[in-house]
């Protein structure tokens, strides 16, 4: 019973996320999980419990991960089965650890442990977006933006930040539903929490930026190719001419296509194809930002890179810095994996730190390549610099799962943290526009051929978050265990 009821407060944490949106959830399902480590009567029992809302909260979220190895890496499905398992297995040890560390630092005093809870929970969260090169995807935070009232915090403390103030409401919740001797203990509690959300709700209303230029017009190029058939040699001429095709009918400054895009290394892609595009580019005052795998011959072999390149002017390009292991190269020891993982191009370098943003329509985008933008104290990196923030992905490895919802709304609470628009140009969805209150302004349908065109604010300034990146959320976070551990 102890490991049931966490066990399905963890997967209901996934309706807070993409593309539902209801964000209590989390914070009911914390506060379930903290009550359970504070009735635990043991400290084993209490990482029992949060491993058990681990295992649920990941098994619901991320099995897309099946998909990618099953259906698109080729892997069997016993296999690709248990490798999703032990995945979500492993991540559930974060929020099972926070729970063990919470009533070992907190010993047995009930309001101690709550408060704990929140900051160890906050802390391992930060674990698993950092260790073995991080996995940040469907933090706790993100499931408070756009709407929830602790969104507000998100362009001061980022992310983290938010997780450690849903974590700090549910601990609040928790607290409430234990017996008080008089209401009026329960109340201030109550009102203790509402003071929180009314911080965050009046933080909404703060402008952390400014219009820097007029709005430029921006088209999103969908192609919606197979993944399956993407790189078959029967369906490459056809992609090519399609995405020319969009690119001369795009009405906008500046056209982007999705990452890896044209199905051939760029050295491959036939001189008159370049010169079509340029030469239409030029004679139309459009910026184009292609999504292409480069690759350079040194030492007697290729190095290849997952790249956006500026097709017009003078040559201006971003190589993916953050690459997913198993998906973009294999770890040290692993290489046995490509007996069974049929992905290919598993052998990318990285483009490195400090690159510069690229310049487009006049307008200077930060970007980030696939998921990338999980990575909110990575993305920063480009700013204050940057003027707007450019996604370009191919969740098409994904399937229909909740994988490209939930990846659309990482990119929301980018949009909050740094108060800049962000566009997403996708192979299959979700191609988007967001607003610098990360709110999705124009989308397209998933699984649909087309274009989106819309227009964009550039923005200047910098928020808090943008100037210190995670220290702060850091700070608090060891503050609150700091209070936990002086009321023990």
């Amino acid at each position: 019973m102890i490991a049931a009821v966490p066990a399905i407060a963890g997967a209901a944490c996934v309706l807070g996320f993409a593309p539902f949106y209801w964000w209590p959830v989390p914070i009911l399902a914390l506060a379930v999980l903290f009550a359970a480590f504070e009735r635990a009567p043991t400290t084993r029992r209490a990482a029992l419990a949060g491993y058990a809302f681990g295992l649920g909260y990941f098994l619901a979220g991320v099995s897309w991960v099946y998909v990618s190895l099953h259906d698109f890496g080729s892997m069997p499905a016993v296999l690709a089965g248990l490798a999703t398992f032990l995945f979500c297995a492993f991540l559930a040890l974060f929020p099972g650890l926070a729970g063990w560390l919470a009533r070992r630092l907190a010993a047995r005093n009930p309001a101690s442990i709550l408060f704990m809870s929140a900051a160890t929970f906050t802390a391992f969260e930060w674990v698993r977006g950092s260790i073995f090169t991080g996995f940040p995807w469907i933090t706790i935070g993100m499931s408070q933006v756009p709407s929830s009232p602790l969104a507000g915090f998100a362009p001061v403390v980022g992310g983290y930040g938010v997780t450690l103030m849903t974590a700090i409401t549910a601990s609040l919740l928790a607290a409430a539903a234990r017996r008080f001797e008089s209401r009026t203990a329960r109340a201030r509690v109550l009102a203790a929490a509402a003071v929180v959300l009314a911080i965050g709700g009046g933080l909404r209303f703060i402008s952390w930026s400014e219009p820097a230029r007029p709005p430029v017009r921006v088209a999103l190029l969908q192609g919606n190719i197979a993944q399956e058939l993407k790189w078959r040699d029967e369906v490459r001429t056809r992609t090519l001419d399609d995405y020319r095709r969009m690119i001369f009918e795009a009405q906008a400054k500046v056209v982007v296509l999705p990452e890896t895009a044209l199905p051939a290394f760029f050295d491959q892609l036939p001189a008159d194809y370049l010169a079509s595009i340029r030469e239409h580019a030029a004679a139309n005052g459009k910026d184009v930002l292609m999504g292409i795998v480069e690759r350079e011959f040194r030492a007697g072999e290729y190095d290849y890179y997952n790249t956006l390149l500026r097709l017009t002017g003078a040559r201006q390009a971003y190589r993916k810095r953050h690459l997913v292991p198993f998906g973009e190269y294999i770890p040290p020891g692993f290489r046995f994996i490509l007996a069974v993982l049929k992905i290919p191009l598993t052998d990318f370098g990285s483009g490195g730190k400090g690159q510069a943003p690229l310049e487009a329509g006049g307008t200077s985008f930060a970007v980030a390549i696939c998921y990338e933008d999980i990575f909110g104290e990575e993305l920063i990196e480009q700013l204050p610099r940057a003027q707007a923030l450019v996604n370009v992905s191919n969740d098409a490895w994904f399937g229909k799962s909740l994988a490209a919802a939930q990846h659309l709304h990482a990119s929301q609470l980018r949009a909050m943290e740094t108060s800049r628009w962000m566009v997403r140009a996708t192979n299959t969805g979700a191609s988007a526009a967001i607003d610098e209150r990360g709110r999705v302004m124009a989308s397209l349908e998933p699984f649909t051929a087309a274009t989106l065109t819309t227009d964009i604010v550039p923005r200047k300034g910098q928020t808090p978050f943008v100037l210190f990146g995670n220290l702060l959320a850091l700070l608090a976070t060891a503050a609150v265990g700091g209070v936990a551990w002086r009321i023990r």
